[in-house]
């Protein structure tokens, strides 16, 4: 019992301290009766919804066909590396950027060891979760805090799209300057992929669900349709899935919401956090992901501003630094450290560097826009 606790306690630590936060904000307020009122629901049900066509459409074999396909048989490290970080770049944009991580990172490992290459491995990891996190940026539905943002402050396709346009920009050339200096030597990369376990009929039926769950983001599809849908749908034909969606994540979801309900209440945190969000809530946003990760942080604050264009930005933009301002990012350490040979010293020093440098000059592209 113990060493299940522990186990819990450090795969679900967001989890746990979601819930100590939001009993103690209850604690404080003794507020019981409006914590169904704290949360989304609106925004539960479309991660739930997302979460469980995407674990579908990953499931399929589909996504590790197409990395088959472009990084498989005579190549240059170079090319290798690159497609390696591209592939989840623009993976996460529709299946989040924690998807596009578990996909991609094990494609990675077997690719460069297979190659002969395993001493890029680190360096590619590191990029690959830099890749997801910025790629994910771009999208309502690539990063969860962009999904309650989106939703949260009634955006438009448009408006999202333009407000992180400039971002994607620079993440793409500067993701493709970084892989230049990965080696031109080449090799022979082979993926032994069963093809029997590519499902395009499970493929069709969950990005299906996924369409769905799009038009309900963009209002077409009311909240109230989708989920009785996708539930009947997944009862029939694909009852696996419903086990791997990620139910902690909905918990810390309605942890945060209520615990920053809570705090919107509280007259001494009002002013604190109002303060900080009025003078300057895009260095707030980014400082605060950097403690709490991206995804309470943009919660949290929510309620203490109406401009969302800086939340966003400084909420997606607090996704690179610390390895715990995404949870990408800890996805990406993870499934690293549980690789033969693993060097987490080299790991880390290379996350530092290209995390630090890459977010100085996002910060710098977002100066240049919308201050000087």
């Amino acid at each position: 019992m113990l060493d299940w606790l522990i186990r819990f306690l450090r795969n679900e630590a967001v989890l746990c301290i979601a819930f100590a936060c939001a009993a103690a904000s209850v604690v404080m307020t003794g507020d019981v009766a409006s914590i169904p009122s704290y949360i989304d629901w609106r925004v539960i049900v479309l991660l739930f919804c997302l979460m469980a066509s995407v674990a579908g459409l990953s499931a399929s074999g589909v996504m590790a066909r197409i990395a088959q396909a472009l990084i498989a048989g005579e190549r240059s490290r170079r090319l290798v590396c690159f497609a390696l970080v591209m592939l989840p770049f623009f993976a996460s944009m529709l299946v989040t950027n924690d998807v596009a991580l578990l996909t991609f990172v094990p494609i990675a490992v077997l690719a460069l060891e297979a190659a002969g290459w395993r001493e890029s491995l680190a360096r590619v990891v590191v990029l690959q979760a830099i890749a997801a996190n910025l790629g994910g940026m771009i999208t309502p539905v690539g990063n969860p805090q962009n999904l309650f943002i989106f939703t949260t402050y009634d955006l438009s396709g448009g408006d999202f799209f333009f407000a992180l346009a400039p971002f994607g920009a620079l993440s793409l050339a500067l993701l493709g300057f970084a892989t230049l200096g990965l080696g031109a030597d080449r090799s022979r990369v082979v993926l032994k992929l069963d093809e029997k376990a590519i499902d395009f009929k499970r493929f069709g039926l969950h990005m299906a669900l996924f369409v769905l769950s799009v038009l309900c983001v963009l209002h077409v599809v009311p909240p109230e349709v989708l989920l009785p849908v996708v539930i009947a749908v997944l009862a029939v034909f694909d009852r696996p899935v419903f086990a791997k969606v990620d139910y902690a994540l909905l918990v810390t979801f309605g942890c945060f919401f209520v615990f920053s309900g809570n705090m919107a209440h509280m007259p001494a945190v009002q002013d604190v956090l109002g303060g900080f969000m009025r003078a300057h809530p895009m260095l707030t946003s980014l400082a605060a992901s950097q403690v709490i990760s991206n995804v309470p942080a943009s919660v949290l604050l929510a309620g203490f501003t109406n401009n969302w264009h800086s939340l966003l930005i400084g909420v997606d933009l607090g996704g690179l630094g610390t390895p715990i301002a995404s949870l990408a990012s800890l996805i990406a350490l993870r499934l690293y450290a549980h690789t033969g040979g693993a060097r987490i010293g080299l790991f880390l020093k290379d996350f530092a560097i290209a995390n630090t440098v890459t977010l100085a000059l996002m910060v710098v592209l977002y100066a240049v826009l919308f201050v000087w």
